[in-house]
Parts: C-alpha cells; structure tokens; sequence
C-alpha cells in the first residue's frame, strides 16, 4: 500500500497534527518510509521538509511559491492532483482541520475518490476499509466504509491518533510540485485573531468558561491559569453568544472541535452542543456551582464550586508546582 499525506503549515510552522496522520499513513504501509510521501504546499516551505526526518515518510512533494502563501482551495488542488498524479496512490490522508475540511472535499470531486472524514479510528490496517467518527453531535460511534475500488480520501480527527517514530531517519527526498496558481480564485487577505493564542485545536491542554463568566473581561481568570498549564483557552456558545469571547474561541457543534489531554470546564452547564466539541478529551474537569449540571455527567473530575474562587487557586497551586 502506498499512502500520500496532506502536510499542512501556517505561517511557516508544520501543524503537529500533521505528524499524526503520518503516523497513521507509516502504520498502514508497514513502517515503509518508501512507500509514504507527503505534500508541502506554501511560500518557502522546503526549509520545513527537514523537520520530517524520522516522521516515517519517504519523500515530500513541495510547492513552494510566494503566490501559496495564504491557503486558496483552488490552487492547494491543483498541487494535491498533481502530487497524487506523480506518486498514486491508494490512500490520501489529511487532517480535519478548517483547511483539510475544505480541500478534501473539493479534491475527492476531482479526483473522484471516496472519502470518509473526521475519523477517530482506522478499521483494518491491512486495506483500509473504513473506519469510525462521531456522528449526531457526538451522540453514536458510526462505522463508516469504502465502497467499490480506487482512491481512497480521509480526514481525521486532531489529537487523536498517537504519535510513533517512523522507519529510517533519512530527511525525505523533495520533488517539486510547483506550478501556475489557479487564478479563479484569488486570497486577497487573511484577518487573524488575537496573537499568541495557542490553537484550540493542536491544543493538549484547553479551559473553557461559559456564560457564568459573566464578561469579556472575567475571561481574564481563565487566561492566567492558562499561561501556568501552557494552555489553550476556549468558550461556550452562550459566551460567546453574549459577547464575551470571539468565535473563533467558541468550542461546540457550531464552534471547533477538540481533543486535548486535559479540558477544564469553568462555569458551563454542558449543553450537548458544547458537549459535541469535548466530549472525547482524555480526562475532563468541571468547575460549577450547580451539582446537577450536565457537564458533571461527562466529567472525570468534578468542582461544585465558585468559578471565581476555583481558578485562581487551582493557578496558584500549580504555578507553585511550576516553580518547585
């Protein structure tokens, strides 16, 4: 089996969740790194090719070109079809991010391959038949399977996947996939949000208030104790509803989905919306003051207490550690 592999970066940076799917793609092809390649698609990207040394990947097809630095699905295809044109293979991985939701799709259409997306679990190493995602919310497990021959597309879910070192330790081959951009499309600007912001979805660690926060400027508790835990911080729909968070920190069905190793929930009831975006966190804490809400019903360690009171002293405790 041969596996190519969507390798996103932004800003010059690879998104870790990228190793996982080569670590998937180093699992299905036997920890061959021959017979995994990659793609890098971006403005001066061949530099990133040698941070995949021992990554379990053969070669790297690089796009590299002033005109690929902001994502444009159009021209990211046109590099993905090719790439796939010059390596065929029989199964492209990608991550479930904003981005590989919007370019798998397109991609499959092209390509006209089948694709499964946002897997949690891969099903039969040996073919690649399927595999399992969430599905209503979070409410079932769903097995999902490919029908028929050719091309088969994934996307999987971020922090989900463990990491393993793949075969060899050679930095990849690099060929060049670079071509004329497609200019149907064109990025004219991208708007970022607040700076040193740790993506919610590469997080390991995440808290999160809700709308017991109570004002923009209360999310202040939180950020501080995420400064000492190195995490992510994030919100509910009803805060960010209210104007207390910006969108893009909103976790839910309707907001980003994520998968960290430890996600602190801070004055939120546990609607199953909110529920949909945290639910598979490897261990969940609840900070509330209602001990009948539904987030304790989701949660490995529960707090029936104050926000306010909580947070502050949970941050001095562990900055304490930190500083032991």
């Amino acid at each position: 089996m041969k596996a190519l592999v969507f390798i996103e970066q932004r800003d010059g940076r690879l998104k870790s969740s990228s190793c996982e799917a080569l670590s998937v793609a180093a699992g299905l092809c036997g920890d061959s790194p021959g017979q995994v390649a990659g793609v890098l698609i971006g403005r001066d990207v061949a530099p990133l090719v040698s941070a995949l040394k021992g990554k379990g990947v053969g070669k790297v097809y690089v796009a590299s070109h002033d005109d690929l630095e902001h994502y444009n699905s159009l021209s990211y295809t046109r590099v993905m079809e090719r790439a796939v044109s010059a390596f065929q293979p029989d199964v492209l991985l990608g991550m479930a991010t904003p981005m590989g939701r919007d370019l798998f799709p397109r991609l499959a259409a092209r390509l006209d391959a089948g694709l499964l997306t946002d897997l949690t679990a891969i099903c039969d190493d040996q073919d690649f038949s399927g595999g399992v995602k969430p599905m209503y919310a979070g409410k079932i497990l769903a097995r999902v399977r490919y029908q028929g021959s050719g091309l088969k597309m994934a996307t999987l879910r971020p922090n989900v996947f463990p990491l393993r070192e793949g075969a060899g330790d050679a930095v990849p081959e690099v060929l060049d996939v670079s071509g004329l951009k497609d200019e149907r499309l064109q990025t004219i600007e991208v708007r970022q949000g607040r700076g040193g912001q740790i993506d919610l979805a590469e997080a390991t660690r995440v808290i999160s208030g809700g709308r017991a926060m109570g004002n923009a400027e209360n999310f202040a508790v939180l950020h501080a104790c995420a400064e000492v835990l190195q995490a992510a911080v994030g919100a509910s729909r009803a805060a960010v509803d209210a104007g207390y968070a910006s969108h893009d920190m909103q976790v839910g069905q309707t907001g980003k989905t994520v998968n960290p190793g430890l996600y602190i929930a801070c004055g939120i009831s546990g609607a199953i919306q909110h529920l949909a975006g945290m639910k598979t966190s490897r261990v969940i804490v609840a900070i509330n003051t209602d001990p009948d809400a539904a987030i304790f019903s989701v949660a490995d360690y529960g707090i029936v207490a104050d926000l306010f009171e909580a947070v502050p002293l949970l941050t001095e405790k562990l900055r304490a550690l930190s500083d032991s």
